[in-house]
């Protein structure tokens, strides 16, 4: 079976988004939930994944990581509630 890896946007408890990406996107969201995920998540508890996509290549991930974290709030509105 081939790795999958999947791009994911995080709700904060201050009302803000969290992207980022990873092979193991429920280990992931665990890691964030216990201040362990990123620096910025141990200061903004997430409190709901919003939205994932999959991807083949841990390189298009990480792409569209970056693509996403250009998007103003509208943006990233429009990509989650589409």
């Amino acid at each position: 079976m081939d790795k999958k890896y999947y791009v994911y946007i995080l709700l904060t408890e201050r009302n803000t988004y969290y992207c980022g990406y990873t092979d193991d996107i429920e280990k992931r969201y665990k890691a964030h939930c216990e201040g362990h995920g990123a620096k910025y998540t141990k200061a903004n508890k997430p409190i709901k994944l919003l939205w994932t996509k999959e991807f083949d290549s841990k390189s298009d991930a990480m792409k569209e990581e970056h693509r996403i974290k250009k998007l103003n709030r509208k943006q990233k509105d429009n990509l989650i509630f589409q």
